[in-house]
């Protein structure tokens, strides 16, 4: 076995997805089942449980996986140490992000750490926003972009770069596209509004007695949305349920409902000229979004030396986070 059908194995057992596993490895779906035949022939065993419906893994998979993930972070430390003669930094970063903080927050680390450190690889996972600390502890990515809590993560440092309100959106041509709610200026649609706050709160619980809405399944805007409906006492609609943020606007741009997400996603969404943007206001709060990754104090020597540095490169980068 190689270190490319380790990092296939990885992909394939984060995923359980043949398709999606393949697509972040650049392969066919077929080019990857002989991968991973080749290394169960190798192996003896069968890692993954597979049919028509699921993938899963197998007891002897779960063993191997630890192995897996093992091989492959002593790979990445030797490739750290051999790049301390000249300071710099070399082999692979993994980073977990949502798609929207791809492409909106993203690309300026992403600048400045080529610049600095031509020799250090990116892989990056995308996916839903909720997952980004779990990743990061599984040891699945070295550095995330999620929302932060109020009190941070205790077991995660944290490096905020903006915050954004939380909103609620809908499809402009829908029948959700003129409701008696406040409307917050954008650069999406400039419109001005006087409605005070205790009338805008109570316009926005009559609303939320009758209108489907469209949640994240979880995650801090779920949170949040979960704890206002407690304290006034609402019994919500729930129109649907997704994973990411972009799926919500997806969805609400269907007309299913009025959809919760961060302004900043759908400042950087394709889908914004066809919805119409609802001001959630103050209860729900900022959205603050940042940087996440393990203690700059745990680890191998290396791995507090990665860590150091992309600190210092975050800070240097959004000098205002």
């Amino acid at each position: 076995m190689d270190f490319h059908e380790l990092e296939a194995f990885l992909v394939l057992a984060d995923n359980l997805h043949f398709a999606r596993a393949a697509s972040q490895i650049h392969l066919s779906p077929s080019a990857l089942s002989r991968l991973l035949v080749r290394l169960e022939e190798e192996l003896g065993v069968s890692l993954f449980e597979r049919d028509t419906r699921q993938v899963s893994l197998t007891s002897e998979g779960e063993s191997f996986l630890s192995f897996a993930r093992e091989s492959i972070h002593r790979r990445e430390d030797l490739l750290l140490k051999l790049g301390e003669r000249d300071d710099n930094i070399r082999g692979i970063l993994r980073v977990y992000a949502s798609v929207t903080a791809c492409y909106s927050i993203l690309p300026p680390f992403v600048e400045a750490l080529a610049i600095e450190h031509p020799g250090l690889r990116l892989s990056v996972e995308t996916g839903d926003p909720a997952d980004a600390a779990d990743a990061i502890r599984e040891s699945r990515a070295e550095l995330a972009l999620d929302a932060i809590p109020p009190k941070g993560f205790r077991d995660l440092e944290c490096h905020s770069v903006r915050t954004t309100p939380l909103v609620f959106v809908a499809s402009r041509s829908g029948a959700y596209g003129n409701l008696k709610l406040a409307v917050e200026p954008s650069a999406i649609q400039q419109q001005t509004s006087s409605v005070t706050s205790s009338t805008q709160a109570e316009a926005l619980e009559i609303s939320l007695q009758s209108i489907p809405v469209v949640l994240p399944k979880s995650g801090l805007a779920r949170d949040r949305f979960d704890r206002w409906v407690r304290i006034h006492d609402v019994k919500p609609i729930i129109a649907a349920e997704t994973a990411g943020n972009e799926a919500v606007l997806a969805l609400a741009r269907l007309g299913l409902g009025l959809g919760l997400v961060p302004r900043l996603v759908l400042e950087n969404s394709p889908f914004a000229e066809g919805l119409i943007l609802y001001d959630a206001g103050p209860e729900f709060g900022d959205y603050d979004i940042g940087f996440i990754q393990k203690s700059a104090v745990s680890g191998t020597d290396a791995a507090r030396k990665l860590r150091t540095e992309i600190t210092r490169i975050i800070r240097k980068t959004y000098p205002k986070g």
